[in-house]
């Protein structure tokens, strides 16, 4: 029936929709769906036992967590009303915005990160590349389930702080994969649990070995069968349906003047690969405990090419409308903001208005690079976009497709009332 109705559209309709051939998806099992989902909103998988996967990757915020650097360990509370514990203050925020989790699962989402620093490479251990090099484990079925499995190495974002857990000191002395570091001590707190091992035996067969691999994957089988989102207007336009006027007036300068289909290609609009674009840098940046800067150079960290300098991940626009800020360090609140760096993005860069951030408070040192010229003046030279004029309407049509890439679906299993750890399901 699909390729019937795309005889029927107009030639150009009939080519532009066939740029877009069927997605492959993980294919899921309910019971391992349902055992990601208890463990994604379980806190038990913390160091504190206090921060979840849900924490920074809330439904109510776009999957995301509506900050533009989010606070893990040392948090209250959700969403852009979480604040720093004062019994328990965060060493510093997350160093870059929490990405949205919509689509996932589809097959081409090979690369994790905004700096890629996890894809898919069969010539890797497991056919992952990982910071972890030599010492990644194989038995993750995907790399979105090893995504899943690496905030749990992060002292910022749930491990915790030094000498607070047995998770935290495994973490800040290196032992991270091997036997008995934070991965195996995770695993065995979940184990430890009736209700997973339990779940887990129906899953993996009777009394098998729970891994920290089994909890990643089941995870990712979750995120991809949650939110999975391929069902919004400009789907259905690409089956035939006609978008509202102010969409396909912003479709045609998308994928037309305005150039946004250069980077943003694709189902998904992304082409999966880095740009820099002089985005606009704040928080603490990228920096290994030793180092003093706040900047983040994004996939230079990766590659060691200074032509990668200040180049970071294109994003999947979808559900795009539901999750700001935007940017690698959440500079901008709003969509109108981001498209307007886009259209000068050294001078935007240059005159960045603070008030675009949405950050708790923290008494750390927020704008440093910002009241950097050196660093400025490197992030300005990255830049590879030209400057180009769009007007006001033009704008206001670009965001009215980028809203037609919003599936309206609702979450398909939603927060659990409890999990099996009994720990609280934050809301």
């Amino acid at each position: 029936m699909r390729w019937l109705i795309l005889a029927l559209l107009p030639l150009p309709a009939l080519a532009f929709a066939q740029q877009f051939p069927p997605v492959d998806w993980m294919t899921t099992d309910p019971a391992r769906v349902e055992l990601g989902q208890l463990l994604f909103y379980d806190p038990i998988l913390s160091g504190n036992r206090e921060v979840s996967c849900a924490t920074c990757h809330n439904p109510a915020q776009g999957t995301s967590d509506g900050l533009s650097l989010g606070l893990g360990d040392g948090g209250i509370g959700l969403g852009p009303e979480r604040r720093a514990d004062p019994a328990n203050l965060p060493e510093q925020r997350i160093p870059r915005n929490a990405p949205a989790l919509f689509n996932l699962g589809a097959a081409e989402f090979s690369v994790m990160f905004h700096d890629g620093r996890l894809e898919a490479d069969p010539t890797r251990p497991g056919g992952i590349r990982t910071p972890l090099g030599e010492d990644m484990v194989a038995g993750f079925t995907s790399v979105l389930a090893a995504q899943a499995m690496f905030p749990v190495l992060s002292g910022d974002e749930m491990a915790g702080h030094y000498s607070e857990n047995g998770i935290a000191q495994a973490v800040r002395m290196g032992f991270l994969s091997q036997p008995g570091g934070a991965w195996d001590r995770i695993a065995a707190r979940v184990a430890a649990i009736p209700e997973y091992r339990a779940r887990f035996d129906a899953v993996l067969g009777q009394g098998a070995e729970i891994r920290f691999t089994d909890i990643g994957n089941v995870i990712a089988e979750f995120i991809a069968d949650e939110w999975r989102a391929d069902d919004s207007p400009f789907d259905r336009y690409l089956e035939g349906e006609p978008l509202p006027a102010a969409a396909e007036r912003g479709r045609a300068l998308f994928y037309g003047d305005a150039g946004c289909s250069t980077c943003h290609a694709g189902r998904f609009q992304t082409d999966q690969d880095f740009h820099a674009i002089a985005m606009v840098q704040i928080g603490p940046g990228k920096a290994a405990r030793f180092e003093s800067h706040a900047r983040d150079e994004g996939r230079m960290r990766v590659t060691g090419d200074p032509a990668d300098a200040y180049a970071f991940r294109t994003p999947s626009l979808r559900n795009v409308t539901q999750t700001a800020p935007y940017g690698h360090a959440g500079a901008y609140a709003t969509l109108e903001g981001v498209i307007r760096h886009h259209l000068d993005p050294v001078a935007a860069l240059m005159g960045y208005d603070q008030s675009q951030a949405v950050l708790p408070a923290l008494d750390v040192a927020d704008w440093r690079v910002l009241e950097d010229e050196a660093e400025m003046a490197a992030i300005a030279a990255a830049n590879e976009l030209a400057p180009m004029v769009l007007s006001d309407p033009e704008i206001a049509d670009l965001i009215a497709f980028l809203d037609a890439l919003t599936d309206p679906r609702e979450d398909r299993l939603g927060v659990p009332d409890a999990v099996p750890s009994g720990l609280p399901v934050a809301r």
